[in-house]
This record gives structure tokens, C-alpha cells and sequence, in this order.
């Protein structure tokens, strides 16, 4: 028999075990209750959370829930914690990265359409990261793979769902934008004339792009 205040109390012990976002249809079979009766608990045990002002919160990501701390509590936690020296992305990944999570599902040829410039060691970066993921194949000809963003990168950026990007017209035109600001900003410096640059060195910035680390 469905006891609604016991499968509350279930489904906080699941969350707090199973540390990833807690599927409702997992979360359903463990507790012996209907997805539905599942997803009820979890977002009545996410408001009395909000509502009593907790150091947790429980996030939604996708049909999943996780316990997580309140954001306004990252300075305390970071004095108590050593905090752990993590790489930032490159720009080139920043830049695969949004054209996966806006263009999704998108192959490797559009995106170094859009980019100007083969990504593949950049995804594959990506995809070590567990930011990006393949979801199947394009019908096009040679059934190329199509990749898609994971549920690690809606964890690591905030989102509950892709729908809470946001919302940008073009993100081709926003990246033309950005590189153009960028080169703006490095013109004064760059006094050497085209003719100065040789054609091993164009060969080495190309490589070097390509070889980006995350």
C-alpha cells in the first residue's frame, strides 16, 4: 500500500546513497510505487527542502533527482575543502561544446563546418570529459555519428534540461561575433605582416588548433 511520507523518507536514503540524478522509473521500482507516485514525492521533497531553507537542495536533471548544495553556500564550503585543481576548457572546446548543445544531434563534418576547422581531437576530449556523448547515426550518406550532450554536462553547467539554455538566435552567428571581438581586442599587437608568416608556420598553428587539450 502507497505510504506517501515513507516513500519520501525512502527516496531521500536512495538520493543520498546513489550520489548521480535518480532516475523516477528506478526510483519507482525501488520504493514499489507508480513512476507518477515517485515523481510526487521527489517534488514534494524538493519544495520542503526550498521551503525550509536546508544546506541541500534536490535538483532536477532530466527525469532524475540528486541532493546538491545550496550555491549560496560555496564560499564555506570551499574554506573547509581542499578544492581540487581542475583544467578549464579551451576556447575550442567552449566553442564544440556550444554547437553540440544548440546544433544536437550534429556529426563531426558539421561541426567543423560551422568551427572552419577539423574538431576531432577536441570531442574526443569532450567526450573523455563526459560532456558529450554519440546518440546513433545521421541518414546521410555514410551514416555519419551523430553526437548530442550528456546528463554530466546539464550536472556541471545547472541545467534541469536542455530547454533551459539560453535562448540565442544563430549559434554560428554568436560565435563569428565572439571571434571577431577577439580579434579586435589582438590586432594592435599583431604587427607581422602576412608575408613574414611561413607556410610551415601557418601548418603548425593548424596542428596546434586541432591538438587542443581540455
Amino acid at each position: 500500500m502507497y505510504n506517501k511520507k515513507r516513500t519520501k523518507s525512502v527516496l531521500e536514503a536512495l538520493m543520498y546513497i546513489w550520489g548521480e540524478p535518480l532516475d523516477i522509473k528506478d526510483a519507482a521500482e525501488a520504493c514499489e510505487v507508480t513512476n507518477q507516485e515517485a515523481k510526487e514525492c521527489f517534488l514534494e521533497l524538493q519544495k520542503e527542502y526550498d521551503q525550509e531553507g536546508r544546506g541541500l537542495m534536490i535538483r532536477q536533471i532530466n527525469n532524475g533527482f540528486q541532493f546538491a548544495t545550496r550555491p549560496e553556500y560555496a564560499d564555506q564550503i570551499e574554506k573547509l575543502c581542499t578544492p581540487v585543481k581542475t583544467r578549464r576548457l579551451s576556447q575550442a572546446a567552449l566553442e564544440v561544446l556550444a554547437i553540440v548543445a544548440y546544433k544536437q544531434p550534429v556529426t563531426k563534418s558539421e561541426i567543423d563546418s560551422i568551427r572552419g576547422i577539423k574538431c576531432d581531437r577536441v570531442i574526443e576530449g569532450l567526450m573523455k570529459k563526459e560532456l558529450v556523448e554519440e546518440q546513433g547515426r545521421s541518414s546521410g550518406i555514410g551514416r555519419p555519428i551523430l553526437y548530442g550532450t550528456t546528463k554530466t554536462f546539464l550536472q556541471q553547467f545547472g541545467f534541469t534540461s536542455l530547454k533551459e539554455l539560453p535562448e540565442i538566435d544563430d549559434i554560428e552567428d554568436v560565435l563569428a561575433m565572439d571571434r571577431a571581438d577577439r580579434e579586435e581586442d589582438f590586432a594592435p599587437d599583431m604587427q607581422v605582416s602576412l608575408d613574414e608568416i611561413s607556410t610551415e608556420g601557418e601548418d603548425n598553428n593548424i596542428n596546434s588548433e586541432e591538438s587542443e587539450m581540455l
